[in-house]
């Protein structure tokens, strides 16, 4: 685990070769079946070399909720353990889904379909940043985990809070509890920030080069559009508004690295609260061998 840009899917792949495991994405963006290079999903030759689970499950067109995530992703183990393939590696940076993997998740009441669309429709007329504004007056503890651009998430706390009258983080405490529903080893992935934020620059970059404005087009042109999670995603919200005539691509490309490196520090949050995770640090000049080398002898595996 660990924020974006800190190299874990490489590392989870040197991992992976060195011990013929299969890999379980923990992400709620690779989910999604053709948003490809906004999310940095591993390329093809990777996901032929090691078996990968939990990407390209879902149209861009659906909602993805953090327990169908956690449903199929307990079905991937059984699998994947059923065939005795040998050990899992769990690889992501999205904190809910992780923590609803480990310790199970709050259902809390069910969903409320009018109130999602009034908020849906609110989000399209008004933005979502008056939203989040909400949330933060309501609940700020949520606030300060989920990331301004998270519009599942940022709905769904809002619907709890009207629903029960209490904040979603008041009920999520077994999301502190250390409690671990598997007996896996916990390994954290840190950088220096000057070196992450580097990181993160040339990411933008490469993601512009390798084509994410005409990617973003050919999701906005499919007959079901782009459900409101998978349009306020860090990338493809801002090529949105760029193609909508709301920015230029210069702005654009600078507000990917902004929400970015926004969003790296809200998973810093999230994963300092994570009880029993043996953390790496990886420096600049680190390769990946040299961080899988000391991985491997700081779990002694």
């Amino acid at each position: 685990m660990g924020s974006t840009a800190r190299g874990k899917v490489k590392l989870a792949f040197e991992l992976a070769g060195r011990s013929s495991a299969n890999i379980i994405s923990i992400d709620s963006m690779k989910v999604y079946r053709r948003m490809d290079i906004g999310t940095a999903k591993p390329c093809a030759e990777v996901r032929e070399a090691i078996k990968h689970y939990l990407i390209d499950v879902a149209e861009p067109s659906e909602a993805f909720s953090l327990g169908r995530y956690v449903e199929m992703a307990e079905e991937a183990i059984a699998e994947i353990q059923g065939r005795d393939e040998g050990p899992i590696i769990a690889v992501g940076g999205t904190a809910m889904y992780i923590r609803g993997l480990l310790e199970g998740i709050f259902a809390g009441p069910a969903a409320n379909k009018g109130l999602r669309e009034q908020l849906e429709q609110q989000i399209e007329e008004n933005g979502l940043d008056e939203l989040y504004q909400r949330l933060t007056a309501i609940d700020p503890a949520a606030a300060e985990r989920i990331h301004r651009n998270d519009a599942k998430r940022i709905i769904r706390a809002i619907e709890v809070y009207e629903a029960t009258g209490e904040p979603i983080s008041s009920f999520q405490k077994q999301f502190r509890s250390g409690n671990y529903r598997y007996d896996w080893h916990l390994v954290g992935l840190r950088r220096e920030k000057d070196d992450n934020n580097h990181r993160i620059n040339q990411r933008v970059k490469r993601m512009i080069d390798d084509g994410l404005v005409d990617e973003v087009k050919s999701l906005l042109a499919e007959p079901d559009g782009l459900s409101p999670q998978a349009s306020q995603g860090v990338g493809y919200a801002e090529i949105i508004s760029y193609l909508a005539g709301e920015m230029t691509m210069e702005e654009a490309v600078e507000q990917i690295k902004i929400n970015t490196r926004r969003f790296s520090k809200s998973q810093r949050t999230w994963f300092r609260s994570f009880a029993g995770v043996n953390w790496f640090d990886a420096a600049a000049d680190d390769t990946v061998k040299s961080v899988a080398d000391r991985v491997m002898a700081g779990l002694e595996i």
